[in-house]
């Protein structure tokens, strides 16, 4: 079992200005694995999508506090999971169906969907009245650094 090598929390309320806060901070975090620029382009726009999805439907129209941790392990694996206290989902299996969208016409359904193209792996729990967690891996593959 893979050892965990470092590990962070942070929380900011739902407002899209903060998006962009979520998606820096956790790239720098990541950074100290090496990734490549496409790597880390994958977990900052998976990143957003689930950001987005705690500002868009979880708190339907008010202020709720968005919850981040983000752990590195040893094997080169990043385990980000981004937490709200929201309404929840209904069905998760429905919400991960592209183009289902409960954001009315201007959403396009695509958040779950792309995340799961960007990422390794994705997991969704959910409580209705309690919220949803989003649990987004990323194997970052270590490069040999030659010298010389």
């Amino acid at each position: 079992m893979a050892e965990v090598k470092n590990e962070m929390k942070f929380e900011f309320i739902s407002k899209s200005a903060n998006e962009g806060f979520a998606r820096a901070t956790i790239s720098a975090f990541v950074a100290q694995l090496d990734p490549t620029i496409s790597e880390l382009a994958d977990i900052k726009t998976a990143v957003s999508e689930a950001v987005t999805n705690c500002i868009v439907h979880a708190y339907d129209n008010r202020l709720g506090i968005i919850y981040i941790s983000v752990r590195i392990y040893d094997s080169g694996q990043v385990v980000i999971k981004i937490r709200d206290k929201g309404c929840g989902i209904e069905n998760i299996n429905k919400a991960m169906e592209p183009l289902y969208t409960t954001g009315g016409t201007e959403r396009a359904g695509l958040g779950f969907a792309v995340m799961q193209s960007f990422m390794d792996n994705i997991k969704v729990t959910s409580k209705q009245g309690k919220g949803t967690t989003v649990t987004l891996t990323k194997n970052i593959i270590p490069r040999v650094v030659k010298n010389g």
